[in-house]
């Protein structure tokens, strides 16, 4: 089935500073729909600035974003050449799901209503169609008893959960997630792993953040390796993780495998 497009997300020549810190250096990526990749790397490499860039929380120093063939965003030097109009940008902002860290569900909020909240705001659905969705995901994340909880009488990882169901009712089309396992105990990991690796099986385009080795080397179409704000090396999971050619991927590796 065609879709119009060649690539769902595309980066070029993307760069980030804060103020004379530059995080990323000229990182290219090209996504396309269905694929899975996987980002590792040491600690301050820039994965998570680089995810960020992706979808707007962080404004890029240089560089284009592309989603799906269409210039999103061109700037350089910190400013703005060229950009869709806002209302564009954000129907196509829409169409990412971002999974942080951190829950950040609103505490005051059932786990119901965390997962109804956007979808009836901002996409201004039908109030009784959008709950009978939020009630399907919060069965596939395995959460069905818990729609009436509120996030604090929940686990970090059934928080989690909640939080990839909350994502999933803006019915994106590609979902990113930033560490999501990072903030939990090692017993909780398991089972949000799982429901991401059920989200990879169906076909959900998705960038991961991740420390999870073996997540990476199951799930990942590909896998890039980012140390020092650049892509250092890219491949399959077989390629990075059985054959890896720079040494500073090697190294990595050794440390935490």
């Amino acid at each position: 089935m065609s879709e119009g497009y060649q690539y769902i997300l595309e980066a070029e020549h993307v760069s980030k500073k804060f103020g004379s810190l530059e995080v990323l250096k000229d990182i290219n990526l090209k996504l396309k729909k269905g694929e899975v990749i996987c980002i590792i790397g040491p600690s301050g490499a820039g994965k998570s600035t680089f995810l960020r860039s992706l979808n707007q929380l962080e404004k890029i120093t240089s560089g284009k974003i592309y989603i799906k063939d269409e210039l999103f965003l061109h700037r350089e030097k910190d400013h703005t050449v060229e950009k869709l109009s806002k209302e564009k940008q954000q129907a196509l902002l829409l169409e990412m799901g971002m999974v942080f860290q951190r829950f950040n569900l609103f505490p005051h909020k059932t786990v119901l209503q965390n997962i109804m909240e956007a979808p009836i705001l901002v996409r201004k659905e039908d109030k009784n169609e959008v709950e009978a969705r939020a009630r399907k995901l919060l069965e596939s994340v395995g959460l069905s008893d818990k729609a009436d909880e509120y996030p604090s009488r929940l686990s970090g990882g059934q928080q989690q959960r909640v939080a990839i169901a909350r994502a999933l009712a803006m019915n994106p089309e590609i979902m990113l997630f930033d560490e999501p396992t990072s903030a939990l105990d090692p017993e909780l990991v398991g089972d949000v792993l799982n429901v991401m690796k059920e989200l990879a099986d169906e076909g959900m385009t998705m960038i991961c953040v991740t420390h999870e080795m073996g997540f990476a080397r199951e799930v990942a179409d590909r896998v890039l390796f980012m140390a020092d704000g650049v892509i250092a090396e890219e491949g399959t999971p077989e390629q990075i993780f059985e054959h890896p050619q720079v040494e500073r991927t090697q190294s990595f590796l050794k440390s935490v495998l």
